[in-house]
């Protein structure tokens, strides 16, 4: 109760602490990230002003309407080179309405300013009616690039650098260019369109150009921790232009973006603000996709800072505020449990005298107690309450062992009685049973006998009356003398379980292989409609003692209910084994297996197996398990059903055992035989 708030409720509020404290972190890391790519941004899109301008500028110029008037060239040519150094542009162009080239700022005074003519396709085409004289970012290939600045040509090779997260692709070099571009018309006095100047800057390594954007967002002392601030210019998601390091001295130009950024800015149009692996190491990052003049992203500004400082320092402050609260739990929980001492002290006293007393030492006692409040009150009325109970127990520890001599003594009285009436009881019982089915058996076979007789007799009668008359309908007295037959049989088998003695046939040394090879040629009729392969493994040299016909007519009837179980088909399996082999108890004897493939017996089946009238067909009696099981006990054996996962073939089906003796038996009462003692 003490350190409940301690453990519980303090370790909470650290833990909400903790998460908040480095969520709101994270929310500063990425509102700086933010602040920088609008700082950067803003760069940008003034140098992009300052080009258009610039060209502007120079395209409204005195000095070049002069030259032009002049149709001076040469003059024109070192003004626009002029100019091009001035504003820091990589080419400054003069075209013709037409496209062609007058003069270029990168032309040297070597060149004869003999007009060029420009490709009128692509980026570098001249289109009069579409020059506004603004500044945009445009995406050139390398021969477009070259026709505007030829002198670029080194800065346009730039072999791609396999880097770790970034999309798979097929190319090796980047050869296009990103270029800030503006196209100004220039106009003679009338305001007349003369002619159209072309000016920009070449993006690809441009490092003072990136470096100024780093040192703008990230000047020096800006960025706590020792942590390094980064700028780069991709050209859709390669680093074109940067300050990342690849390795201390190489910049990381020809990397490229991994492909989580590339699809979030490129494909959907985002600004990324999270933390991103870059090249080799996590930045708080920020990307911006950059758009040329008709609007697609063709490129993106990135800015950001080392994430590993300001991972540490957030690290450190987490596990200091953990500290302070792990301090403060373990001073409280001091003072707590110094402070409730005095309450819990006596119920451990208390509670070790109820050990001791539960352990057998009945003396053990709370004793005097410091406490004079309510808990020490508790503790002297327990002490007494321990004597009452040490007092009641040794009475009823007496009162009890007298009670257990009379108890011992009348337990082994009815001891005695029960085992003489429980020999009678089971004789009995077993009497009984056998007594009323002799009882109803008999009377069964006689109230049908007298039926059969009849039936029997006019049968007789009509065959001798009608004689040669008789043939046209042979074939059903025929069908009605199998018929009598049969119910005759059924009489029979029920007086062989009611009277087993006076039914018995004489006992034989039987082979039991031959009597299975010879019942297989009585089903066979049966065998022959279905697919069933029958397999036989008999291995068994010992001799059964039974009746030779009795064993076939038990064999038949197990084979008969295997083939039904198997309509569709399915594996007949005969094994024969001696008993010896597979039990050493001494005892001689034949194992006869026969199994199926079928459905296999289910717990209700196996329950009612071997009772009589029980049956799973349509069209049986329930008869031949219940007088197959009276045949084997009469000769000392027995049958048990099994499934056969349960005898270790590992497929689905029923096996059937039968348990015979080698040695020659006196006819036997059913479930008296040595097999069945053997069971129980």
């Amino acid at each position: 109760m003490a350190l409940l708030p301690l453990l519980v409720v303090l370790p909470l509020l650290v833990g909400a602490l903790v998460i908040w404290g480095n969520a709101a972190y994270d929310r500063l890391l990425i509102t700086k990230v933010r602040s920088d790519l609008a700082v950067a941004r803003g760069y940008f899109e003034q140098v992009l002003g300052e080009v258009g301008s610039g060209t502007q500028g120079v395209a409204a110029s005195q000095a070049l309407h002069h030259a032009l008037q002049q149709r001076d060239l040469g003059s024109v040519q070192k003004l626009l080179s002029r100019e091009r150094h001035r504003l820091g542009f990589d080419f400054f162009n003069l075209y013709r309405l037409d496209g062609h080239l007058l003069t270029a700022g990168w032309l040297t005074q070597d060149v004869p300013p003999t007009p060029v003519y420009a490709p009128t396709s692509g980026p570098a085409a001249i289109d009069a009616g579409v020059s506004t004289g603004h500044a945009a970012v445009a995406r050139l290939e390398a021969a477009e690039l070259l026709a505007l600045a030829p002198n670029m040509a080194p800065r346009l090779h730039i072999p791609l650098i396999e880097t770790r997260g970034a999309a798979p692709t097929t190319r090796s070099v980047e050869d296009r260019a990103l270029v800030m571009m503006s196209t100004t018309p220039v106009r003679d006095t009338a305001g007349r369109i003369v002619a159209l100047l072309r000016g920009g800057v070449v993006l690809n390594q441009n490092l003072p150009f990136i470096d100024h954007i780093n040192r703008i967002v990230y000047p020096d002392g800006s960025l706590p921790f020792d942590s390094n601030g980064t700028a780069t210019l991709f050209l859709d998601d390669v680093r074109i232009t940067t300050n990342v390091r690849l390795f201390q001295d190489q910049r990381a130009i020809g990397t490229r973006v991994s492909q989580a950024v590339r699809n979030a800015v490129l494909g959907e149009g985002e600004t990324w603000l999270d933390r991103a692996f870059v090249v080799n190491d996590w930045y708080v990052s920020a990307y911006e996709p950059l758009l040329d003049g008709r609007g697609e992203r063709v490129g993106m500004l990135y800015v950001g800072y080392l994430e590993q400082p300001f991972r540490h320092v957030k690290y450190g402050m987490l596990a200091l505020i953990v500290a302070i609260f792990m301090m403060v739990m373990v001073l409280a929980a001091l003072f707590s449990l110094r402070w409730a001492r005095s309450i819990f002290r006596p119920l451990e006293q208390m509670n070790q005298t109820m050990q001791r007393v539960e352990e057998g030492e009945a003396g053990a006692r709370v004793g005097p107690v410091a406490a004079r409040d309510e808990i020490g009150a508790l503790a002297n009325h327990f002490d007494e309450l321990l004597n009452v109970i040490n007092e009641k127990t040794q009475a009823l520890k007496r009162w009890g062992d007298e009670l257990d001599a009379k108890v011992i003594e009348r337990t082994r009285e009815l001891a005695q009685s029960n085992a003489s009436l429980r020999q009678a009881q089971e004789q009995l019982v077993k009497s009984e049973k056998l007594a009323a089915i002799g009882q109803l058996t008999a009377s069964v076979a006689h109230e049908i006998n007298n039926p059969i007789a009849v039936i029997q007799g006019n049968l007789d009668l009509m065959r001798e009356t009608l004689g040669t008359q008789a043939a046209p309908v042979q074939a059903e007295l025929q069908l009605l003398d199998q018929q009598v037959d049969r119910m005759r049989l059924i009489v029979t088998q029920l007086l062989q379980y009611a009277r087993p003695t006076e039914y018995a046939g004489y006992v034989e040394a039987v082979d039991v292989n031959r009597t299975l090879e010879d019942s297989l040629v009585l089903v066979a009729h049966l065998l022959a409609h279905t697919h069933i392969e029958v397999e036989r493994d008999l291995q068994a040299t010992a001799l059964a003692g039974i009746n030779r016909q009795e064993l076939q007519q038990i064999v038949i009837n197990l084979l008969i209910n295997a083939i039904q179980a198997m309509p569709d088909g399915g594996r007949l399996q005969l094994r024969t084994r001696n008993r010896s082999e597979l039990v050493a108890d001494g005892h001689a004897g034949v194992l006869v297996e026969i199994s199926d493939t079928g459905p296999g017996l289910s717990p209700k089946v196996r329950e009612r197996l071997f009772r009589p009238f029980f049956t799973t067909k349509n069209d049986g009696n329930g008869l031949g398990l219940w007088i197959s099981v009276g045949l084997v006990e009469r000769y000392g054996g027995s049958i048990e059903g099994l499934n056969r996962v349960e005898v270790g073939d590992g497929v689905q089906g029923a096996t059937f055992r039968i348990w015979l003796l080698t040695e020659p038996v006196a006819p036997q009462e059913p479930g008296s035989g040595p097999m069945e003692a053997r069971r129980a």
